[in-house]
C-alpha cells in the first residue's frame, strides 16, 4: 500500500524552514552580538540605507549590492524563536499549498518577489527610519493572497467539494474580479486587514515580544501575491463561458 507523504510538505517548504533555522540558530548560538548586529547591518532591510538626508544614508556598508539583495535577505532573518516558529506554522499552512501548485522554481520566485513588495511598502511608509526590518511575513502574507485565488475553487482544497490530492492544488484560477465577489474570500479579506490594523495600532507583536509589527509590508506582501498570482502560476486558467450565437438564416 502507498504510504503519503507526513502532511504532503513539499521538499522547497522543508528546505526553507531548515535554513531560517540554522540562520536563527547560528545568530543566537554562535556569534556574539557585535557580530550580529553587523549581520544585520548587511542583510536586514532598513529604510535609512536609501536616504541620504538621514544620519545613516549612503553611509551602511555593502554598497549597491546590499541595496539591492536586502529587498530579499530580510525575510531569511527572525527576531526571536516565536517569531521564526510563529511564521514556520503559516509558511507551512499556505506556502505549502503554493508550492505543491507552483513548483520549486516558481515558488522561490514568488517568496522573493512578495518580500520585495512587502520590503518596498515598508519604505514607501517608513522613509528614513533607521531600524532594521526581518522576518518572512510579507512573503507568507502574499503566500495567503495566493491561495485565495484557487482554494476556495469547487475541487480545491478548501472548496465545497474539496481534495487532498494533488489536483486539488491544481484546479483553474478565477479571475481576480470572480475572486472578490466570493463571500467567504471577502470574510478572509476583512479578518486579515483588520489584525494588521489592530497590528498597526498597537505596539507590541503576536508573539508577546517589544519588537512591533510591519504591517505595511504585511500589506505589500498580501496585494502583490493577490494580483501577482497570475505570473507565477502554471495552471491554465478557467476558460470564460461562452454562449452559442444564434445562427443567421
Amino acid at each position: 500500500m502507498q504510504r503519503e507523504p507526513l502532511f504532503n510538505v513539499p521538499t522547497v517548504i522543508i528546505v526553507l524552514l531548515a535554513v531560517l533555522t540554522v540562520i536563527h540558530g547560528v545568530r543566537s548560538e554562535l556569534i556574539d552580538q557585535e557580530q550580529d548586529i553587523w549581520l544585520l547591518i548587511y542583510f536586514a532591510f532598513i529604510p535609512a540605507r536609501y536616504d541620504s538626508s538621514v544620519v545613516l544614508g549612503g553611509l551602511l556598508p555593502g554598497g549597491v549590492a546590499a541595496d539591492i539583495w536586502t529587498f530579499v535577505t530580510y525575510s531569511l532573518l527572525h527576531g526571536s524563536w516565536m517569531h521564526l516558529t510563529v511564521n514556520s506554522v503559516w509558511l507551512l499552512a499556505f506556502g505549502s499549498a503554493l508550492a505543491r501548485r507552483f513548483g520549486t522554481m516558481r515558488f522561490l520566485a514568488f517568496f522573493a518577489v512578495t518580500a520585495a513588495a512587502g520590503a518596498a511598502m515598508h519604505l514607501l511608509t517608513n522613509a528614513g527610519s533607521q531600524a532594521p526590518m526581518i522576518g518572512a511575513s510579507a512573503s507568507i502574507s502574499g503566500a495567503m493572497a495566493a491561495a485565495m485565488r484557487f482554494a476556495f475553487q469547487r475541487g480545491g482544497p478548501l472548496g465545497a467539494l474539496r481534495s487532498t490530492d494533488d489536483a486539488a492544488f491544481r484546479v483553474p484560477a478565477l479571475p481576480l474580479t470572480r475572486v472578490l465577489s466570493d463571500a467567504r474570500v471577502l470574510a478572509f479579506l476583512a479578518v486579515w486587514f483588520g489584525i494588521n490594523i489592530l497590528f498597526g495600532l498597537g505596539s507590541h507583536s503576536i508573539t508577546g515580544g517589544d519588537e512591533s509589527i510591519a504591517w505595511q509590508a504585511h500589506i505589500g506582501g498580501f496585494l502583490a501575491g493577490l494580483l501577482l498570482f497570475s505570473w507565477f502560476d502554471p495552471t491554465p486558467r478557467q476558460p470564460p463561458v461562452i454562449h452559442d450565437a444564434p445562427t443567421l438564416h
